[in-house]
Order: structure tokens, then C-alpha cells, then sequence
């Protein structure tokens, strides 16, 4: 492999959106109650339930482009996958990001930037 940095942050990545999209599709209820109470004040108020699905479609699909990412970087060096993934990362944490600045969240907003620094790293690597 020639290319281990990138490597590492297609992991960080799917461990990061693969705990996630676990803790999302196992304990959905728990999730969708606390949303609901975050979002209450936004304008998304009455849509929580979906873009609870929306965020756990794009973190699902970014987990397994970046398997698929990793996996193409071990076997043939090709950065496509890990590539998709990392633009997928970037945009899921982006919807993240922005649900968090509608509800005036600002420390977990602040969180997020720290995730999307290296998924813009990753972003800049795999092109």
C-alpha cells in the first residue's frame, strides 16, 4: 500500500460513521426523541423523522463506500472508492453541520468541524 494516511482516515471514517448509523438504526426511538426535542425550535421541526432516515442513508452509504475504499487501497492501490467516500463524508457532515447551526447548537457544531477537517484531507488525498 502506498498510501496509508489516506487509509487511516477511510477508517477514521467508518468507524465514525459506522457507530453512528449503529447507534441511529438500534435505538432509533431514544434518537428520534432527542432530535425532536433539539429540533423543536427550527424549522425542520415536523420533518425530524426524515431527515433522521435521510442522515442514516448517507452515513450508511458512505460506511460502505469507504470499506469499499479501503479495500480497493489495499488490493490495486485505485483511489475511486475511497475517493466517493470521502465526498460522502464530507456531505453527510455537512447536513450534520447544518442541522446543528439550525437548532444553535454550537458546541456540537464545533464537533463536526473537527470530523470534517479530515474528510476534506481525505477529499484532497484520494483525487
Amino acid at each position: 500500500m502506498n498510501n496509508p494516511a489516506s487509509f487511516l482516515i477511510l477508517l477514521l471514517l467508518t468507524v465514525t460513521f459506522l457507530q453512528s448509523g449503529y447507534d441511529k438504526l438500534f435505538y432509533w426511538k431514544d434518537n428520534l426523541a432527542w432530535l425532536k426535542e433539539h429540533f423543536s425550535k427550527t424549522v425542520i421541526k415536523n420533518m425530524v423523522t426524515q431527515a433522521l432516515a435521510f442522515i442514516l442513508l448517507l452515513e450508511l452509504v458512505t460506511v460502505i463506500l469507504a470499506i469499499a475504499g479501503m479495500v480497493q487501497l489495499l488490493y490495486n492501490g485505485n483511489r475511486e472508492y475511497g475517493f466517493y467516500a470521502a465526498i460522502m463524508s464530507c456531505v453527510t457532515l455537512l447536513f450534520l453541520l447544518f442541522g446543528q447551526r439550525l437548532a444553535k447548537d454550537y458546541d456540537g457544531a464545533r464537533t463536526i468541524v473537527i470530523y470534517f477537517i479530515p474528510a476534506v484531507l481525505a477529499v484532497y488525498w484520494l483525487n
